[in-house]
């Protein structure tokens, strides 16, 4: 079997999940190899109830405009938008690998959307027959070790543009995706790794 991994990329109005929004996020599912599986791209209208953290906004504001715009034009439901998205993941060839850089602040926001919409999570059970994501990968881990860098100095800056598939990271979610995905292939591809698992595992 082949990996498929599903390299996503979210905006929100904060980093508290709940207390603020994701405005939006994107998908490019990618084998190891980087041969491109399908792409998910949503913006979500703000949960009720939740808000802007002041220096979330203020940076949209002042620094990424663009990105601002792009996160917030013709918002879907986001109970419509998760169901589309496990539809999108459920068609890809599995076992399916989420993949962020950092997974700790992308994945939880995946992970609270899933919970809070669907029957699902970003990790499901263990013993589940058939989980939506058999596992998750830190982008920013990983370089780190690929680099021998610590963690904290991997950044978008960090790597030769190239690396990146040539695609400025402008904080729009579906290009800092596609990036990641150049990334991730770019990753694999420096430590031998080739996507392809066992029956059994890893």
């Amino acid at each position: 079997m082949t990996a498929t991994y599903v390299v996503t990329d979210i905006e929100a109005t904060g980093f508290r999940p709940g207390r603020h929004s994701m405005l939006s996020f994107a998908s490019v599912a990618v084998t190891g190899s980087g041969e491109e599986r399908g792409r998910f791209e949503a913006v979500l209208a703000e949960l009720p109830g939740a808000g802007w953290d002041p220096g979330t906004r203020s940076w949209f504001e002042t620094s990424e405009p663009e990105a601002l715009s792009a996160a917030t034009t013709d918002p879907r439901d986001p109970g419509e938008v998760m169901a589309d998205f496990v539809t999108f993941v459920r068609g890809l060839p599995g076992p399916r690998v989420f993949a962020a850089r950092p997974v700790a602040f992308d994945g939880s926001w995946i992970d609270h959307y899933l919970r809070l919409f669907t029957d699902h999570q970003l990790l499901d059970g263990f013993y589940d027959e058939d989980p939506l994501f058999h596992d998750s990968l830190c982008l920013s881990s990983y370089a780190a070790a690929v680099l021998g860098l610590s963690v904290p100095a991997v950044t978008p800056t960090t790597f030769p543009p190239e690396w990146l598939g040539n695609v400025p990271h402008t904080h729009r979610a579906i290009d800092d995706a596609v990036g990641y995905a150049h990334l991730l292939a770019e990753l694999l591809r420096r430590t031998g790794v080739t996507g392809r698992v066992s029956q059994d595992g890893p």
